[in-house]
Formats: structure tokens, C-alpha cells, sequence
């Protein structure tokens, strides 16, 4: 039997019996609809959540820390000081000194390398009668393109006695003498303001050391929602010198190393592996790609179990399709018979029968996925205003989508659903064409 017949039987035949057709492909439209909606809410969550975690900061930074150990018995606690404290704890096993930026730099995918210094002493800006500030993070001049600090205000240069703030620093100010109950002043703005920066130690004996210096804010960073916005840069060389002043003593990079380095990865792909590899190195590697990575793989998790609650109804619905197909052998006994009689093969029978259920299984995808697709978008309008209702609550940005359907999902649900059906068909095909033809034309 040539296809073209084959196909034009299937569809008379299926014309002949529409209700009960239709009735059938209900079933097939509610599942393959299930399936449509449940995966495209599971993907859609995938990439709000990414989107909003993308925000955390540069995805394709590493931040590079110097590794503490306990001998044998493992690594041991890590100890890190709050911006502007000194560092205590054990002493590192791994030192961040310039033969390990030499190593991290050969590291294949690195892009750039740079060292960063946190101030190692107390501190705080003063403008008018309002003081405040933020973790001063002192970095070489090439850092500026490497962490990708965009200026709001200004323009993001380091020069000595310069600073740039991040967006929330002018948000820290407050009086230095308030009244109970007086309202607090807007936030100062910092561009182009030259304001006293004044840090403290204590000496050996317990007095407070303060050291003053007036400094210039040069530009004001774009609001990134992570790190940058509560930082203050300052050149590195400079911040070295305050720390050695906090210190008391003079730092040997080679025998102290640097507190941290950021690594910039060719490409967000290769992040997690030049991460392993600075681990291998000694060292602790952390990257907010790790984040997204841990989240993208519980929402792939979370699509196939919403995928498989939607294949369950499409399993009830291959029972209705068996049914029908098996009621349709029993009532066109004595045609498949004729059939036969006339030189019909087993195959053309098997074929006939199999070409209806997987036209059944067709059309109630081909339905499934236009109901699915409809429930996505009216899930989505609602969805997204009660989240953006929710989002200006809390302060948050809001989400861009709700609900999204990839492009290989309507196309795997209409080729799942037409298997569904074929298979569903395959016992009362196999039954119809392995019937005898004598037997067939003589059944009432």
C-alpha cells in the first residue's frame, strides 16, 4: 500500500467516527497541556532565578583566597576579618604572592588577574557633620576593567589621595551628633567631594592611633546589587601603606602574599574549571557561576518531575486510545476481513490501524500544545503582576517572566503524544492484522 492511500484511509476512517475521535483526543489534549504548562513554569522559574542571581555579581569573576589547613586531619577553620578589621586565624598553607599569580594567570581561559587588599583598619569618611563608609578595597589601576566598574557619576580613574565610591556608600552617612527624634538627612552626594577619611589603631598599650587625610570621590559606581555598591577603591599601593601603618610593620608580599586576587575566565563555560584548577593549585576559589550552576541543576530536576506529573494524565489517555482502538477492531471485524480478501497484507493492516491511533495521538498534542500555550500566557500576566506587586514591597527588581516555553518543547510534546497514541494502538493493531479473513467476514 502506497503512503498516500495509507494516509487517506487513516483519515477517512477517523472522519468516520468524530465524536468518539474527538472524545479520545481530549484526554490527549489535558495531558500533552499538563506537560506544556508544568515544564514551561519549571523553566521559566529557571531563568528568573538566574536573571535575579546574575545580579550578585560578574559571572565570569573568580574570587581567589589563600587556603587554611589543618594538617591530616583536614582543612581547618578559615578566619576572615569584616572589611577594615585585621585578618587573624592560622596561618595560610597556600600564600597568594606573585609566583601564584604567575600560575593562575598560565591557567588556560584566564583572561587577567588581579590582586585585591582589604583596608586592615578602622576607618570611616567624614563630609560636613555627617560621617559614614564602606569596606575600602584597594586594587591596581588595570582592576578597574577587570571587575567591570561602570561610573554612574565621574569617571572611575585610581590616583593616590582619589577614591570611587560605590552606589549605597552616600546611603552609610549619618550626623555625628543627633537629637532624639530628629528626622535623618538625605543621603550627601559624594561626586566630587573631598572628604576627610580617617583611620585608627590601637597601639600595643591600648591608645587609639588616628591618622587623618583629606581625599577626592572621582566618580560614584553604577548600581550592580552586589559587592561594588558598599565599596570604596582606592589604589592598591596606597591601601598597602595604610595597612603597613596599621600593622606597624613593612609587608612582604612574597613571605605575607595578598589577601584575595579576582580572576577573570574567558568565558562563563570555563569559570568552574579554572575554579577546580586554582583549587588543585592550593588555594579556595568561589564564583557566584557556582550559585547559578546549583540552581540550574534543582529547576532541571524540578522540569522532570513537573514533566512527569503532566505524562502521567498522558498515560490515562493512552488507555482511552487503546480502548477506542480495540472497540474500533471489534466493530470493523468483517472490513478487515474484506480488507484481506482483496490482497491486503498483515502490514497494511497493522499499518492502517497504527496510522489511527498515532492521528489520534497527533491531534490531541497538536491541541494539547495550543492549550498550553494559552494557560502559559494568561499564568504569565497574572503571575508576573502579583510578583511585581510583591518586588516593589520588598524592594527587589521584578521579574521579567513567569512562564517560558523553549522552542524544542511544543515540538517534543506533539512527537511524545504521537508515540504515545502509536503505542497505545499497537495491541489492537497487532490483533487486527493477525486476524483470519475467513473468520473475519463470516463475525456478526
Amino acid at each position: 500500500m502506497k503512503f498516500f492511500d495509507l494516509l487517506s484511509l487513516v483519515l477517512d476512517n477517523l472522519a468516520r467516527r468524530k465524536a468518539r475521535v474527538a472524545l479520545t483526543a481530549v484526554g490527549v489534549i489535558i495531558g500533552t497541556a499538563a506537560v506544556v504548562v508544568l515544564v514551561s513554569l519549571a523553566t521559566g522559574l529557571q531563568r528568573n532565578a538566574t536573571e535575579q542571581l546574575a545580579g550578585i555579581g560578574d559571572l565570569t569573576l573568580i574570587n581567589v583566597f589563600s587556603s587554611f589547613g589543618g594538617g591530616e586531619g583536614g582543612p581547618g577553620p578559615i578566619v576572615i576579618s569584616g572589611p577594615g578589621f585585621p585578618v587573624g586565624g592560622p596561618k595560610p598553607q597556600a600564600i597568594i604572592n606573585d609566583e601564584a599569580i604567575k600560575s593562575i594567570q598560565a591557567l588556560p581561559g584566564v583572561t587577567a588577574v588581579i590582586p585585591r587588599d582589604y583596608l586592615q583598619a578602622g576607618a570611616w569618611l567624614e563630609v560636613g557633620q555627617l560621617q559614614g563608609g564602606g569596606g575600602i578595597l584597594g586594587i591596581p589601576p588595570e582592576g578597574v576593567d577587570v571587575l567591570g566598574l561602570k561610573a554612574a557619576q565621574g569617571e572611575v580613574t585610581l590616583a593616590r589621595n582619589t577614591i570611587v565610591a560605590g552606589s549605597q556608600i552616600a546611603t552609610s552617612f549619618f550626623p555625628k551628633r543627633s537629637r532624639p527624634g530628629a528626622q535623618p538627612p538625605p543621603p550627601p552626594d559624594l561626586f566630587d567631594k573631598t572628604l576627610k577619611l580617617v583611620l585608627t589603631k590601637f597601639s600595643q598599650d591600648g591608645v587609639e592611633v588616628r591618622k587623618t587625610l583629606q581625599v577626592r570621590v572621582v566618580a560614584v559606581l553604577q548600581q550592580t546589587g552586589g559587592e561594588p555598591d558598599y565599596s570604596i577603591y582606592m589604589p592598591l599601593d596606597q591601601v598597602t601603606s595604610f595597612n603597613e601603618w596599621a600593622l606597624g610593620k613593612k609587608i612582604n608580599r612574597n613571605r605575607e602574599g595578598y589577601q584575595q586576587l579576582a580572576v577573570k575566565a574567558s568565558d562563563v563555560d570555563k569559570v568552574l574549571d579554572i575554579a577546580d584548577a586554582i583549587k588543585a593549585l592550593g588555594f579556595e576559589a568561589f564564583s557566584p557561576q557556582s550559585f547559578v550552576q546549583g540552581i540550574s541543576g534543582f529547576f532541571l530536576v524540578l522540569q522532570v518531575v513537573f514533566g512527569g506529573v503532566g505524562a502521567i494524565a498522558l498515560l490515562v489517555a493512552a488507555i482511552g486510545i487503546a480502548n477506542t482502538m480495540a472497540m474500533a477492531v471489534l466493530e470493523r471485524t468483517r472490513e478487515i476481513g474484506l480488507m484481506k480478501a482483496v490482497g491486503a497484507t498483515n502490514r497494511d493492516v497493522l499499518a492502517v490501524f497504527l496510522g489511527e491511533a498515532g492521528g489520534i495521538g497527533l491531534v490531541g498534542g497538536v491541541g494539547g500544545v495550543a492549550l498550553g500555550w494559552g494557560a502559559g500566557q494568561i499564568i504569565n500576566v497574572v503571575a508576573l503582576a502579583f510578583l511585581a506587586g510583591q518586588a516593589a514591597q520588598n524592594g527587589g527588581p521584578p521579574p521579567s517572566i513567569a512562564v517560558y516555553t523553549p522552542a524544542w518543547l511544543p515540538i517534543f510534546a506533539i512527537v511524545f503524544a504521537s508515540i504515545i497514541g502509536i503505542l497505545s494502538g499497537l495491541y489492537p493493531a497487532l490483533r487486527a492484522a493477525t486476524l483470519n479473513p475467513m473468520e473475519a467476514l463470516k463475525y456478526e
